[in-house]
């Protein structure tokens, strides 16, 4: 009989892993088990060996950040919403900053290749809407101002989890949100109110 899987014993691998990577430490099967308590069998009972470890790293940052973008709540403000998704992507970077750093990283294929777009379609599906309530004009091109508000958050997210800008720093995703979504045609007020509505970046720890 096969033995039942502990997904905390898989999570513990992929945030050991995650942190040695961050630390510059090599990662080998004895470096990445020891201290957990489980034996270097468990990279291959759980992952089928370290190239499956390194797939399942990158992939568990995705899902983390699908799970905090799906939690945002939808509101009958688009240009809110979009902020809010931006804000909600920062405070997963900075909630595990580990994984933020290896999800971006090519040198490692993902488990499902599809996760890495899901961040850019929740997005666009959002801008779709504003354009549709008439905050953003008809020529807007939903993919192109997705991933220029998507860059936005991403740099922001990388400058703070990395520690050259401190928390006081994010309140600059306001302005820079506020300039880009008024040059898709929203209302220069109206935008910056829905903006600020959104953009509430987490606490410092």
């Amino acid at each position: 009989m096969a033995r039942t899987k502990d997904p905390k014993v898989r999570s513990l691998l992929i945030e050991k892993a995650a942190q040695m990577l961050r630390a510059r430490q090599p990662v080998t099967l004895r470096t990445l088990v020891a201290g957990t308590g489980v034996s270097t069998m468990a990279v291959y009972t759980y992952f089928g060996g370290m190239d499956g470890l390194w797939r399942a790293v990158r992939q568990e940052g995705f899902t983390r950040l699908a799970a905090r973008l799906d939690a945002v709540p939808t509101s009958e403000d688009p240009v809110r919403d979009l902020a809010a998704l931006g804000a909600a992507y920062l405070s997963n970077a900075m909630a595990h900053p580990d994984l933020y750093r290896v999800m971006f990283d090519a040198g490692f294929d993902l488990e499902d290749p599809s996760a890495a777009d899901e961040t850019l379609h929740c997005l666009v599906h959002t801008i779709d809407r504003a354009k549709t309530a008439g905050r953003f004009h008809g020529e807007v091109d939903p993919p192109e101002l997705a991933t220029q508000s998507w860059a936005i958050g991403h740099g922001l997210a990388s400058l703070a989890v990395t520690g050259p800008l401190t928390h006081q720093a994010l309140v600059h995703g306001v302005p820079m949100l506020t300039a880009l979504f008024i040059s898709a045609g929203d209302d220069p007020a109206q935008c910056r109110r829905s903006v600020e509505l959104g953009w509430q970046p987490p606490s410092p720890s």
